[in-house]
C-alpha cells in the first residue's frame, strides 16, 4: 500500500520510510518463524472456556479502558495531529474483531457438521463485537487516512495490529507454554525490528532526503589535475 500510494496518490515516501517498511516486514517474518502453534479449538464451549479464563479477561478490561481513553479524551484534542492515536484505537480493538472471527469460524464449521450452534449465546456475543468493532475500526482508520499520508498510516497500522493480535493470541491460547529460548530469542528479535522499522518510518518523516542525495554524498570527488 505504501509503494502503491507513491504511484497513485502521489505521497511519496522517503529513504527512511522504505528502510522502516523493510526492516517492518523483516521482523515480522522472523515473528511468524518463530511463532509457536496454535492450541486447536475445535467447539464452542471451549472456546467460551478460553474467552473466561481470568489473563484474558483482564487483557480484554485493559484494551477497552485504554480504547475508551483514546477515543473520548484523547482523539478529539490530539487525533487531527498525531498519527498514532486514531491508528492505535484501530489496532487496540482490532484484537476483538480476530477473536470474534476465530470463535464465528468455529460455530461455522460446527454448523456444517449439523450441530445446534443456534442455541448457543456465545455466537450472537461474538457477532455483535465482530460488528461492533470493525465498524470502529474503519471508522478511525478512514480518519486517519484522512488526515495522514497514506504511505505512512498502512505500514505504522499493520505493525500496531499484527502486534496486537499476536499478543491477544498468545493470551488467549496460551502459546507462550511451548516455545522453547531459541523461539523466545527469535520474537523478540522479530519485535525490536519491527520498533525499528516504525521508528523510522514516524521520526523522518519530514526528512526529505533521496537515495541519489545519500550516494552524491559518499561518492568519491574527481581529484584536481
Amino acid at each position: 500500500s505504501a509503494i502503491m500510494s507513491s504511484y497513485f496518490l502521489n505521497e511519496k515516501l522517503n529513504i527512511h520510510g522504505k528502510l522502516g517498511c523493510v526492516l517492518s516486514i523483516l521482523g515480522s517474518t522472523v515473528m511468524v518463524i518463530h511463532a509457536p502453534e496454535e492450541e486447536e479449538v475445535t467447539s464452542l464451549d471451549e472456546m467460551e472456556r478460553k474467552l473466561q479464563d481470568p489473563a484474558f479477561v483482564t487483557f480484554a478490561v485493559l484494551l477497552t479502558v485504554v480504547a475508551l481513553v483514546l477515543i473520548v479524551f484523547v482523539a478529539p484534542k490530539r487525533g487531527q495531529t498525531n498519527i498514532l492515536i486514531y491508528i492505535l484505537i484501530c489496532s487496540l480493538i482490532g484484537a476483538f474483531s480476530v477473536s470474534s472471527v476465530k470463535g464465528l469460524g468455529i460455530a461455522i464449521k460446527q454448523m456444517l457438521e449439523r450441530k445446534p450452534v443456534y442455541d448457543h449465546p456465545l455466537v450472537y456475543i461474538l457477532v455483535g463485537i465482530l460488528v461492533l468493532s470493525v465498524s470502529t475500526q474503519i471508522n478511525y482508520l478512514n480518519k486517519a487516512l484522512d488526515m495522514f499520508n497514506t504511505s505512512l498510516v498502512t505500514p505504522i497500522y499493520y505493525v500496531c495490529f499484527t502486534m496486537t493480535v499476536v499478543t491477544c493470541s498468545i493470551i488467549l491460547f496460551k502459546e507462550w507454554t511451548s516455545m522453547d529460548p531459541g523461539d523466545i530469542i527469535g520474537t523478540l528479535s522479530g519485535f525490536c525490528s519491527i520498533i525499528i522499522g516504525i521508528f523510522l518510518l514516524h521520526a523522518f518523516k519530514n526528512t526529505n532526503i533521496t537515495w541519489s542525495q545519500l550516494m552524491s554524498t559518499v561518492a568519491k570527488e574527481p581529484s584536481l589535475p
